[in-house]
């Protein structure tokens, strides 16, 4: 990895690991306000469609979180997508997404 806090390291970890996990185009993780993280994947149903970004977002939501800190996608797109960037910014208007690539390595930082 780069020279992230030692949090948002693992927010990426947590990215990584759900991608990798289910095979996802894309993993996404969030850290609320209270530190607490939330990881989830792209989801691409017949009748329901929802990037990675959003369905953490909807975890950390449906749990309470009223703001977030950071957020990491792990892609292999090179950008994140608008409706990834509205979702975070929904929330916070501040918080930076990091986007990594499969191995980790981060490729940019959307303040």
């Amino acid at each position: 990895m780069s020279d992230l806090d030692p949090e948002d390291e693992k927010i990426v970890i947590l990215a990584r690991s759900a991608r990798a996990r289910t095979q996802a185009a894309e993993g996404a993780a969030v850290r609320d306000t209270d530190g607490r993280t939330y990881a989830a994947v792209t989801i691409d149903l017949p009748s329901f469609q929802i990037t990675a970004m959003q369905a953490a977002i909807a975890a950390a939501v449906s749990s309470g979180a009223e703001g977030l800190e950071a957020a990491a996608l792990v892609t292999s797109e090179p950008f994140v997508v608008g409706a990834s960037v509205q979702a975070v910014r929904d929330l916070s208007g501040t918080a930076p997404i990091i986007r990594a690539d499969a191995k980790g390595e981060v490729q940019e930082v959307v303040r």
